[in-house]
């Protein structure tokens, strides 16, 4: 082992769970800056639900280095939180009337289609989400919530494996150590 035991780590830049969230999080404060009062309630715990979505991911990354056990727990973190957004999205427009896209609608398709590229931003969204009509904007932000969550989900998924395959900080503090003393032995 020529490295240290502490792996590379950080990274989630790359992660496009932690970009799809960050379209989110962008998305969120203007929603809830144009549609919902920003004196409510519903309308800090929707940007913080969204905030903590994308800071888990952040923190879950960093984390990576020396603790698997609290990567994977952030990165569950996020997704509870951005399940948690997606209720408050689904209560504003069953609340006003308004319908939810179902997954095969055209409009959920064109959307879904929209994030088909390798450089995904909030700028490929905005049209969508800065409408006057608050049932496209909050339909628009559904489908990237729903498109995270899918992203966390194989992230975690990954996380297990990668954990029962490689182990966690103590596994491979182990193997440095055995192996720093065979060297030493030769």
């Amino acid at each position: 082992m020529t490295e240290g035991f502490i792996p590379p780590h950080g990274g989630y830049q790359k992660l496009l769970s932690y970009q799809k969230a960050e379209i989110v999080y962008d998305a969120t404060v203007y929603f809830c800056d144009r549609f919902i009062d920003r004196r409510s309630r519903t309308h800090d715990q929707m940007v913080q639900a969204a905030r903590s979505g994308k800071q888990n991911i952040i923190e879950g990354s960093m984390a990576s280095g020396t603790s698997k056990e609290t990567e994977i727990k952030l990165t569950n973190v996020a997704r509870a939180s951005l399940e948690e957004l997606l209720a408050d999205y689904r209560d504003f427009l069953r609340t006003r009337g308004l319908p939810l896209w179902d997954k095969n609608d055209h409009q959920a398709q064109a959307i879904r289609k929209m994030g088909h590229g390798s450089h995904v931003s909030y700028v490929t969204y905005k049209s969508q989400i800065e409408r006057t009509n608050p049932e496209i904007a909050a339909n628009t932000i559904l489908c990237l919530i729903h498109q995270a969550n899918y992203l966390l989900d194989q992230q975690i998924r990954s996380l297990e494996q990668a954990f029962l395959k490689e182990g966690g900080l103590r596994e491979r503090m182990t193997r440095a150590r055995l192996e720093a003393r065979k060297k030493v032995r030769s």
